[in-house]
Formats: structure tokens, C-alpha cells, sequence
């Protein structure tokens, strides 16, 4: 008899976000996954270890870094574990901003998600439309913070500054004549929150065109149905969080169950699946956009009818208004001290977790009361994920290797850090 032997090779990069990051070892019988074996460290970034060696304010750029498809989110956990070290309230305004953009942020990440899981099993045409709704919310983000990706808008106390009165306008130019211009300004005639309530009604039917294209498609559920199955004892077990947790049927989302800002006084519902599989968990993203929705709609109504601070009036922790900084020594004295010196967090440890459109993303701070943090641990929710990936591939063939990446949501800046 001939020796039979499994035979190993090297996977992919097959998703968008495991582009030469990730290393999957893969133990083959012929077609069928013996083991999987996901080798990290390719893209290690040492962000805990840098921000021990900056301001506590310095390092809020590098939570953008860390999941470069849910940037606001990560910020989100990171302010709110200076504002509980440091017992600072935000603003009830800044509070409604917050939440706006950290669900225009899930819709941008199960945007990209979905269209790219969709690619990845050889669906081409989704990835279009997603990045169609993708470029409008892009926008808000430029409005708000000037960038179109890394935002470093949420700050300690609040957020950087008010929303805008007015969104940016396309110029004409020799790819676009006057007409095609107006048509592109005909939304952007308003402020953001008129931009923003535009989408949320065009929204829940370009929904409609993603399900057209992929929920009842045969090819799509042949690719996804009893795929990458996980049990909810499983899902526990191993750490799961988000979509890859609900896909499994539980229903935990810290935004109802330990609610934080202002989601104990919004309307929303949390979709569970029953099967565990990449089907349910697709499923499960679609209609936590359409929740997206319905909360960004009731943020929009709060903030027309409400103005006020966005940030907190502390100025050992923000800065002080710039015309009262030109006019009063003390002011200027705050201004100069903050950002020189940055600020003194009192001593203690502090965990704060948002409902990351990944899962749990908790930041776990110490202070010794310096001006920087003493420790930072990060807890990313794509790490427990792909914790998994030899259980969830295994006696699957190779081709089912690449939808269960995709469904798993990996990013690798926050599972390497």
C-alpha cells in the first residue's frame, strides 16, 4: 500500500484586510482541511507599547489605526476610558454626535464586509454598490473631521467640534460638466444633518438592491448555508463576540444589555440568527444596517431640535474656546499646558467596552497619575475570531476556508496591534 500523507500549504491572502498579513498554514487530505493554522505578527504595529510613550490625547490617533474600517468605534472605547478614569461628564449633545457616528461607522464596516465577503466567493458586482453608500458616509466623515478615513474626531469630554452647516460641494471639472455636477450637489445643498437625513431615506432601499443580489441567490447560499457553523456553547466558549455571537442565536449587544452614551433612550432591535452558520451571520448584518438607520434618524431629530457644547468646559482635559484663548491669560496658560504637558489622569485602572460593529472592543487603561497612560491593553474582538479558525474550518474543503475568513470580519491592524 502507498503511505498516504496529508500535505501542508501556504493560504491565500484571500480577503481584502489579510493581504500579506496573514499567514494560514493549511494541513490538507486531498480537498478537505485537516488543520488550520493562522500565523500572526506580520503587521505587528506595537500600539500599546507606543502609547506609553504618548499623551494620553496623542494616542487617539492610533485607535483609528488599530480596525481602519470601524475608525470612530475605536476612539469611542478609548475616550470613554479617560472620561471614567478622569470622572468627566460629556456633554448631552456630544453624546447624541457620538452614537450618530458610531453607527454610521457599523454601516460603513458591514458595508464593506458585505461586499467583500460577496467578492471574496466570486460575487463581483456587490462590492459596487456597497462602496456606492460607502463614498456618501465617507463624506460625512471629511465633513466632520477633515479626513476621510483616520477621523481622530472623539476627544476626551466630547468631540473635536459641531457639526457643520454646510457640506462640501463638487466643482465641475473636465470628467463632469455642469449638469452632472448639480445632480452630484442636489443632497449637499444643506448641512450635514439634511445630507445625513437624505441618505437614511434613500438607505433601507439600496438595502433592498443588496438583498435582491444576494440573499435568495442560490450560488450565494450554496456557498454560506451550514458553512463555518458555530454552536452558541461554542461561541461563548471561545470568546465570540458581535455578528460572529448573534449569528449563533445569542442576544447580546452591549448597547441594550450594558447600555452606554445615550442607546438606553433609543428605539432599535438587535437581530439574532438561529443556525450559527455564514448565512445567519450575513442575514444578521444586513438588518443590524437597517437598525443603523433607524438610530442615525433618531439622532438626526434630536440634534435639530437641541444645540449646544460638544465638548466638556474642563479645561485641564479640552481646550479652551480659540477667540477667549486670545483674550484671557488663563485661558492661554490652559491652552499652552495642555498641549505641551497633556493631561494628568488620576491614578487607577479603568475597562471600557463599546459594541463595535465587530464585536466587543474594550480598552483596558492604568494611570500612575502621569500624563501618559502607565499601561494600555486592548481588547479586539477579530482576535478571538480567528482564535477559531481551526475549529470553524476544519472537514471543510479549501474553497469553504475563504467564506468563513470573510464572515469572520478580520481586521488585522487590531488582531496584530
Amino acid at each position: 500500500m502507498a503511505e498516504i500523507r496529508n500535505y501542508t500549504i501556504n493560504f491565500g491572502p484571500q480577503h481584502p484586510s489579510a493581504h500579506g498579513v496573514l499567514r494560514l498554514v493549511l494541513e490538507l487530505d486531498g480537498e478537505v482541511v485537516e488543520r488550520a493554522d493562522p500565523h500572526i505578527g506580520l503587521l505587528h504595529r506595537g500600539t500599546e507599547k507606543l502609547a506609553e510613550t504618548r499623551t494620553w490625547v496623542q494616542s487617539v490617533p492610533y485607535m483609528d489605526r488599530l480596525d481602519y474600517v470601524s475608525m470612530m468605534c475605536n476612539e469611542h472605547a478609548y475616550c470613554m476610558a479617560i472620561e471614567r478614569l478622569l470622572g468627566v461628564q460629556v456633554p448631552e449633545r456630544a453624546q447624541y454626535i457620538r452614537v450618530m457616528f458610531d453607527e454610521i461607522t457599523r454601516i460603513l464596516n458591514h458595508l464593506l464586509n458585505i461586499g467583500t465577503h460577496a467578492l471574496d466567493i466570486g460575487a463581483m458586482t456587490m462590492v459596487l454598490y456597497t462602496f456606492r453608500e460607502r463614498e456618501d458616509l465617507m463624506d460625512a466623515y471629511e465633513a466632520v473631521s477633515g479626513a476621510r478615513l483616520h477621523a481622530a474626531y472623539y476627544r476626551p469630554g466630547g468631540v473635536y467640534r459641531d457639526l457643520p452647516d454646510r457640506m462640501p460641494q463638487y466643482q465641475a471639472n473636465k470628467f463632469k460638466n455642469a449638469k452632472a455636477i448639480a445632480d452630484l450637489n442636489a443632497n449637499r445643498q444643506g448641512s450635514l444633518l439634511d445630507f445625513l437625513e437624505d441618505f437614511t431615506e434613500r438607505f433601507p432601499r439600496y438595502c433592498d438592491e443588496y438583498e435582491t443580489l444576494l440573499t435568495d441567490n442560490r450560488i450565494w447560499k450554496q456557498r454560506t448555508v451550514g458553512i463555518g457553523v458555530v454552536s452558541p456553547e461554542q461561541a461563548l466558549t471561545w470568546g465570540f463576540t458581535g455578528p460572529m455571537l448573534r449569528g449563533s442565536g445569542i442576544a447580546w449587544d452591549l448597547r441594550k444589555k450594558q447600555p452606554y452614551e445615550v442607546y438606553d433612550r433609543l428605539d432599535f432591535d438587535i437581530p439574532v440568527g438561529k443556525n450559527g452558520d455564514c448565512y445567519d451571520r450575513y442575514l444578521c448584518r444586513m438588518e443590524e444596517m437597517r437598525q443603523s438607520n433607524r438610530i442615525i434618524r433618531q439622532c438626526i431629530d434630536w440634534l435639530r431640535k437641541n444645540p449646544g457644547p460638544v465638548i466638556t468646559d474642563n479645561h485641564k482635559v479640552a481646550p479652551p474656546q480659540r477667540e477667549n484663548m486670545k483674550s484671557n491669560m488663563e485661558e492661554l496658560i490652559h491652552h499652552f499646558k495642555l498641549f505641551t504637558e497633556g493631561m494628568h489622569v488620576p491614578k487607577g485602572e479603568v475597562y471600557a467596552a463599546v459594541e463595535h460593529p465587530k464585536g466587543e472592543f474594550g480598552v483596558y487603561a492604568v494611570s500612575d497619575g502621569a500624563n501618559k497612560p502607565y499601561r494600555l491593553k486592548l481588547r479586539a474582538p477579530g482576535f478571538a475570531h480567528l482564535a477559531a479558525m481551526d475549529e470553524l474550518t476544519r472537514g471543510h474543503m479549501i474553497a469553504d476556508v475563504v467564506a468563513i475568513i470573510g464572515t469572520m470580519d478580520v481586521v488585522f491592524g487590531e488582531i496584530d496591534r
